[in-house]
């Protein structure tokens, strides 16, 4: 990662402009034509220094439910787990930790209850209890990196 990529992601965490020309009128500010700019943030999402790239939503400002959760699950079976767990179309990104609490992850639902409905369906599936660990004060971490 270079000095560009590095002022492409501080400029990009700032935000992106709604207008019929976006990406366009993020490589100006950069100095950078549309193209380059776009290859560069796909360079970066092909080598893994972006996993993902695209809008983050407040689910509960949008009247949702989220929640973290975390199970765990035996290395044995953690794959077997991973798989019945990441079958749920609630579960937005699932990791594994180095913990006793072995597998961590992301439910977003329409409400608490489906949140709930969900993590029950997940102890009924594997046979493993689902710690919830729902969100009490929200902080907003903002990395920037030197350039």
């Amino acid at each position: 990662m270079d000095d560009i990529d590095k002022r492409i992601i501080n400029t990009l965490q700032d935000g992106f402009p709604i207008c019929d020309a976006p990406y366009r009128q993020v490589a100006e500010q950069l100095g950078l034509t549309e193209n380059d700019l776009i290859a560069r943030l796909q360079a970066l999402l092909n080598n893994g220094t972006l996993t993902r790239f695209g809008p983050l939503y407040n689910a509960e400002q949008m009247g949702g439910a989220l929640t973290l959760a975390a199970i765990k699950a035996p290395a044995e079976h953690f794959d077997e787990i991973a798989d019945i767990v990441n079958s749920f179309p609630e579960v937005a990104h699932n990791y594994a930790r180095n913990h006793e609490l072995s597998m961590w992850f992301v439910i977003a639902t329409e409400t608490q209850e489906q949140a709930q409905q969900t993590i029950d369906a997940i102890e009924h599936q594997t046979g493993q209890t689902v710690y919830n660990m729902p969100k009490k004060k929200e902080y907003f971490v903002n990395l920037k990196l030197e350039a």
